[in-house]
């Protein structure tokens, strides 16, 4: 299954999907399209996987970093083997037929392009990468090749929602440190922990970086176990294996 967005579905000469778990070739408890080799799923299912995400795109290959929750973005201007995957967690290109994608099971995946500039990125952002920079990084990698970000459009895919995230005070006392105004990210939750809003604070981290349109799916991967894989929800459950979904983005 994929979603797209009305905003990057405008902007002419791009291409871009989150797609969920359905539509692949694993088996349980990887159906259907698990994007993961290191999740214990079969590896030739997974390089099928990708190879349907890259084709449904229209791209030539698709491109995917080994995600470690940090804060540095990779510019792409040639494919790499699987193995070969540099320690990243977004990837900026202006290569045409490159896809780019970050893969995700609750973070926040972030999909950007400045369509005049032929300039795309994609982001994987958890809370600690979002608390850390990696919003302010892969808009910087973006303007570095060419961008402006007044002119790029971003969109958030489906991630935890605030009603599916809740933590306790040491986690909010890390984002109130960083900025005090981020309180407006947390409403209360059960004695003393608090319910936190991950797409809000992504979608605050794009502004406060000079994205002037973002747009956000507000889909909860914890609560449509149908549509998506979710650590979270899995954690929950009891633990044990799980998958990861795509989200790709590709200039025509």
């Amino acid at each position: 299954m994929r979603t797209t967005t009305a905003l990057l579905d405008s902007r002419p000469g791009i291409r871009h999907g989150f797609f969920g778990r359905q539509g692949g070739t694993s088996q349980p408890p990887y159906d259907s399209l698990n994007m993961a080799l290191r999740t214990g799923d079969e590896r030739a299912r997974v390089l099928a996987n990708r190879r349907i995400v890259a084709e449904a795109l229209e791209g030539r290959e698709l491109v995917v970093a080994r995600q470690v929750h940090g804060t540095d973005t990779v510019r792409v201007a040639t494919p790499w083997a699987p193995d070969d995957a540099p320690d990243a967690d977004a990837l900026v290109t202006t290569e045409p037929g490159l896809v780019l994608a970050v893969t995700t099971a609750d973070c926040a995946p972030i999909l950007l392009g400045d369509a005049d500039a032929r300039v795309i990125g994609a982001a994987h952002a958890g809370w600690k990468g979002a608390l850390s920079g990696i919003v302010e990084s892969v808009v910087q990698a973006m303007a570095e090749a060419g961008a402006d970000p007044a002119r790029i459009a971003a969109a958030v895919g489906p991630c935890i929602q605030r009603r599916s995230y809740q933590v306790g005070p040491e986690f909010e006392a890390r984002f109130l440190e960083e900025d005090p105004a981020s309180e407006a990210f947390f409403t209360a939750g059960r004695g003393d922990r608090a319910y936190f809003d991950l797409e809000s604070y992504v979608c605050m981290r794009l502004g406060r970086a000079g994205v002037r349109t973002v747009q956000a799916s507000g889909l909860d991967t914890v609560a449509l176990p149908e549509r998506f894989f979710s650590y979270r929800r899995t954690t929950l459950a009891g633990g044990g294996p799980f998958g990861t979904q795509a989200s790709a983005i590709v200039l025509a």
